[in-house]
């Protein structure tokens, strides 16, 4: 589309329309008129489209909405909108756009078309309105629009038609080198697309996703100084959705959820491997129907549950108190994908929901226990936001009343039927009952809106997550009261817990990768079979094995046990020997604190600790790749050392407060403060030796941890231990 010579036109009566109705903040206005200025001026292409990128429920599609409208004004004519292949997303667009344009669509001045019900004998005066196609990526919805465009309708072709991908990753973009069978589908989608935008003569191209990946996997492979590195493909401009106040995303649930003064830090609640095993099928020899409150390979899932109630009869009273209308809640558990599966949770989550009521009506002494306890549990959360605290005996009366008077439902949503069966009038999941708990799979992972989510009982395997949706799955992003965070909880295991955390320290650099602009990337790399650092394509590297690099950024084994006194006292006494024999031998002291050692003699001190370490199930110490991080990070040094800083006679505690074990044993006015000092272009190596006191829960005998730091001056760099 050339208009270069056009000026953007911002008092258009769709425009206008939707500022009215819409009370845009002056940033999101600055937002969709960049957008629509940008897609005027630049040539847009499927290789080259414009970007709206914002983050996962925050807004983008209020953005491109309003996107939408303004470029009415401006000369386009068509909007096809590319959707995720799911029925029920469709469903949920048109609700959405129904309601949004709703007096532009009484007033005959536009029409919104789902594709595969579009009429056959649309007339010339129908086709001269602003048109909408909702089309889902879908083999049969890319044929009908093809049909469409370069059949009974080819005026179309015409017309400014704007392209706005929805959700734009993986269907997107096109693959080489991969059989797997969505890949392949997707692949066919994507040549799809192509076909209809080669042949449309004034097409314009905005993609909408907070998951920006697609544009990194096909990676430029080019020469920098004399070493291959691989760069993202930039789009022809990237707009950046503003960030509400009201968002909560992943920086709230993987880094402030590390701060104790925060509602965030009691967020997540670990479970067992074994209680996603009990929930994958019926198995009557692990689980008995009967008293399921009492069994203990079902008491994350029964804590996650009782939580879940007591946490909304909290909220509601507290609304009540403040004389505001009483809200809905929801709580997602989302382990599985078989609809066997599904069908088996709800009948777990409904038998506990059963014995909850007769305990109930029984006055059981151990029911208000559990109520006291989940009651106790969060308010810890409840007391860090300023707001109404009711007494345990107002919620056992408010608990009472919800499981006798079945204010707690059950449902599962496993298909499109299910979804459209669920969807409210404004396009998403109904809350039929004050507390809503929805059991699902695949058709949860994306894009589905579920309103007041306080509860998230997670499981899938991280091993299948791929760029995009892992943290898509993440349904409990999105704008969020303090005040529901505070008895929100999200239980997972560990391992899938640090996956998410590690694809979140990923999200967050590709993000800050595009803020930068062209100039500015992320290194990609990986160790070959001789063990040397070399470049990885990005399209190869797998989830659960990254490892994000950053300036500053802090590595250290955590989930240990100290190893027995018998089997590691003597390697702690010859560890402190060649520590301080290191020390002496040093090319540089400063402040007779911080020392250079070199790298090989520290990854003999780190070797041994290793071994003197245990770790827990769930939690891993790889040697391997701390030695790879420490070989990168010293890659562009002549002398391969790294600064040391050693402390003995420490006494931190093994887990702390709430049951989890300690992650910071490097103090940060102390020994953190001088590594941050001294680490500018080598490493850090921070060794605190512990006495392991048994009172601290050790087993009585010191031992060392170390931690590392990267330096100052380095790229931003994804290590991936394996690829694929």
């Amino acid at each position: 589309m050339e208009t270069s010579e056009l000026t953007l036109n911002t008092k258009g009566e769709f425009y206008e329309f939707l500022k009215d109705k819409n009370n845009y903040e002056q940033e999101y206005l600055e937002c969709i008129e960049n957008t629509v200025n940008n897609l005027m001026k630049q040539q847009t292409s499927a290789n080259k489209p414009g970007m709206l990128l914002g983050k996962i429920q925050s807004g983008k599609t209020r953005t491109f909405l309003g996107i939408m409208g303004l470029a009415y004004d401006n000369a386009f004519d068509v909007v096809i909108i590319l959707t995720k292949g799911t029925k029920a997303l469709v469903k949920q667009t048109i609700a959405r756009l129904n309601q949004e344009f709703d007096e532009m669509i009484i007033s005959d001045k536009m029409r919104i078309y789902d594709i595969m019900t579009l009429p056959s004998n649309l007339s010339k005066w129908e086709l001269n309105k602003k048109i909408v196609f909702v089309v889902k990526k879908e083999t049969r919805n890319m044929d009908r629009i093809s049909d469409a465009l370069f059949g009974n309708y080819s005026d179309l072709i015409n017309k400014n038609i704007l392209f706005i991908d929805d959700e734009a990753d993986f269907a997107s973009v096109s693959y080489e080198k991969n059989s797997q069978k969505n890949i392949v589908n997707m692949k066919i989608i994507s040549s799809k697309i192509d076909k209809i935008r080669a042949n449309v003569s004034k097409g314009s191209f905005l993609q909408v996703t907070a998951t920006p990946y697609s544009l990194y996997l096909q990676p430029d492979e080019r020469e920098i100084n004399g070493s291959l590195k691989f760069e993202p493909v930039r789009p022809a401009f990237t707009e950046l959705v503003p960030i509400h106040d009201k968002y909560v995303g992943g920086d709230f649930y993987f880094d402030e959820s590390k701060n104790e003064d925060s509602p965030a830090y009691y967020l997540y609640q670990e479970i067992n491997e074994n209680d996603l095993d009990v929930m994958k099928k019926m198995d009557l020899r692990r689980v008995r129907k009967e008293n399921l409150l009492t069994q203990k390979n079902l008491y994350n899932l029964n804590q996650a549950v009782i939580n879940f109630i007591v946490g909304g009869c909290i909220r509601r009273w507290q609304q009540r108190y403040l004389k505001k209308d009483e809200e809905k809640y929801s709580m997602v558990v989302h382990t599985e994908t078989g609809k066997k599966a599904h069908e088996w949770q709800q009948q777990l989550v409904n038998l506990i929901l059963e014995d909850l009521i007769e305990l109930v009506k029984d006055n059981d002494e151990l029911f208000v226990e559990w109520i006291e306890d989940s009651y106790n549990y969060l308010m810890k959360s409840i007391r860090l936001v300023p707001i109404a605290e009711p007494s345990f005996d107002e919620i056992l009366k408010e608990v009472n009343e919800a499981l006798i008077q079945e204010m707690v439902v059950v449902s599962t949503v496993n298909s499109d039927k299910d979804v459209e069966e669920l969807l409210d009038s404004t396009g998403q999941l109904q809350l039929r009952t004050p507390m809503n708990i929805f059991i699902g799979g695949q058709i949860l992972d994306r894009g589905i809106t579920i309103g007041n989510l306080t509860g998230f009982f997670y499981g899938r395997n991280p091993k299948s997550f791929q760029q995009d949706t892992v943290l898509q799955h993440s349904r409990m992003f999105g704008a969020r009261s303090m005040e529901d965070l505070a008895v929100t909880r999200f239980y997972t295991t560990r391992k899938i817990y640090n996956v998410m955390e590690k694809i979140h320290e990923f999200d967050s650099e590709l993000r800050e990768a595009f803020e930068k602009g062209n100039d500015q990337g992320v290194v990609f790399i990986q160790k070959d079979t001789s063990n040397k650092i070399v470049p990885c394509s990005p399209n190869k590297i797998l989830l659960s094995s990254l490892v994000t690099l950053k300036p500053h950024k802090r590595i250290l084994p955590i989930g240990f046990q100290s190893g027995y006194k018998t089997h590691i006292s003597k390697k702690t006494d010859f560890l402190s020997e060649i520590i301080n024999e290191i020390k002496e031998y040093s090319p540089q002291v400063i402040d007779n604190d911080a020392f250079l050692a070199p790298l090989s003699e520290m990854k003999k001190v780190l070797a041994t600790i290793h071994e003197t370490l245990e770790m827990e199930d769930g939690y891993e110490w790889d040697l391997d790749e701390f030695f790879s991080i420490l070989d990168y990070l010293t890659l562009d040094s002549k002398d391969k050392f790294v600064w040391v800083i050693v402390r003995e006679g420490r006494n931190i505690k093994r887990v702390d407060s709430e049951g989890r074990f300690e992650n910071a044993p490097d103090t940060p006015k102390e020994e953190l403060r001088v590594a941050r000092k001294v680490a500018i272009d080598h490493p850090a190596v921070m060794l605190l030796k512990q006495n392991g006191d048994i009172d601290k829960g050790w087993r009585g005998t010191p031992f060392w941890w170390p931690v590392m730091l990267s330096q100052l001056n380095i790229e931003s760099t994804i290590y991936a231990k394996d690829t694929i």
